[in-house]
């Protein structure tokens, strides 16, 4: 297979250079994985405006999280052969553009349809993780890809709260439109902080994406952490999907009290560092374990707790705790595997994840028309316990 010397951008970024770029980083991961949110808690309005049910509504969460496991294994992977900067300022130009479409979208066949391509583009977040891994110093890999992980969770969970309060006031095709001028802005904005890194693979992109499939054969420790983390994030999407409903029916929530519990699981973004910080020291093996199970009691405390908005409240954030935890602990891992197929390497991770993600965001739908909300929490309570049997029966992973 061909290569090139890639250029590394690391070396030539100072400390301080180093920060601020991280720190655009997480800003453009959160603006950027918000598209895939934003339709969670106006899925009652959805429901009303194009006529459909609550379970048909719950479609478009899915249809996002597949077309965004469509971007992780086709546009993901052009990480590894095009330079970075201009791959990212390109994919943002479609993304504008999906989310225009989305806001003005006559039918909710249409809708369901651009949401694909809304989850397709949006997938910019994952070329910018490896990136981050690229620039920071190998003995403190975890801890700033903690940071910019950090603001990735603080966009999904505030893509929530935003759109609930955007669509209160505006009515709730106005977040897309909103989120379309963003995309603009963030795209220049990237293109001028950015440092130019150039990957090494020349081979051309059919070769690359037959790569992919032989990293999954190879590297049975990435194939054992995305399959655990795809039952974190399918516990993760199932209650976040029914959630809003639950506090509709259950508590008489608007969109507003929507919008303001969705910042409970801000929380979670705080355990992004501790994470990479647990994993730089080699704990994340046994740490592991504990948030699998986090996750599983969290929805557990979600299912007893129905009638009490504290114990929700507590649930989502041990949720996004753990299942954040978990995936900074892990990509820990996965990057020193093979630090050349970075992106290859996100792209078996992540759409394995969101494959988990979609799956749960369906059967969610499903099990709260037809069993209500304690189906929703059995389902996803099992999920992370899955996730535990795989750990158990793991001893590849060396850390």
């Amino acid at each position: 297979m061909e290569q090139r010397t890639a250029t590394e951008p690391d070396t030539a970024l100072t400390s301080d250079r180093l920060r601020v770029v991280t720190a655009v980083l997480a800003v453009a991961c959160g603006l950027t994985v918000a598209n895939l949110y934003y339709a969670q808690p106006l899925l009652d309005l959805i429901a009303h405006s194009f006529h459909v049910t609550q379970g048909t509504a719950t479609l478009v969460v899915t249809f996002t999280q597949v077309g965004y496991v469509a971007g992780l294994v086709f546009v993901l992977p052009i990480g590894d052969l095009l330079e970075n900067r201009v791959l990212v300022t390109r994919t943002l130009v479609a993304t504008a553009a999906a989310l225009l479409a989305a806001g003005l979208a006559p039918s909710f066949g249409i809708f369901l349809v651009v949401a694909v391509l809304v989850g397709l583009t949006s997938v910019v977040a994952q070329i910018l993780v490896p990136l981050a891994a690229h620039l920071a110093p190998e003995d403190e890999r975890g801890r700033y890809v903690g940071r910019v992980m950090s603001g990735l969770l603080i966009g999904i969970l505030l893509a929530r709260t935003v759109a609930s309060l955007v669509a209160h006031v505006f009515g709730w095709r106005a977040i897309f439109i909103v989120s379309a001028v963003l995309m603009i802005a963030l795209g220049l904005t990237l293109h001028r902080v950015l440092p130019r890194r150039e990957p090494d693979h020349t081979a051309g992109y059919a070769n690359l994406l037959a790569s992919v499939g032989r990293l999954v054969r190879a590297e049975p420790v990435l194939r054992r952490l995305a399959l655990c983390q795809a039952t974190m994030f399918g516990a993760f999407s199932a209650f976040w999907t029914a959630v809003a409903y639950e506090l509709i029916a259950d508590h008489g929530f608007g969109q507003v009290g929507i919008g303001v519990f969705a910042l409970v699981g801000a929380a979670g973004a705080m355990a992004a560092p501790v994470g990479g910080w647990i994993a730089d020291r080699g704990w994340g093996r046994p740490a592991r374990a504990v948030v699998l199970g986090a996750a599983a009691a969290a929805m557990v405390l979600a299912g007893l707790g129905r009638h009490q908005l504290i114990l929700l409240a507590l649930a989502g954030v041990l949720l996004d705790l753990a299942v954040q935890s978990h995936q900074v602990m892990s990509q820990q891992v996965i990057y020193a595997l093979q630090p050349s197929a970075r992106a290859r390497i996100n792209t078996v991770y992540m759409s394995t994840t969101f494959v988990g993600g979609a799956i749960s965001s369906l059967a969610a739908g499903l099990l709260y028309d037809s069993v209500g909300w304690t189906g929703v929490t059995v389902y996803a309570a099992l999920l992370p316990l899955a996730g535990l049997v795989v750990w158990l029966t793991d001893r590849a992973t060396p850390n």
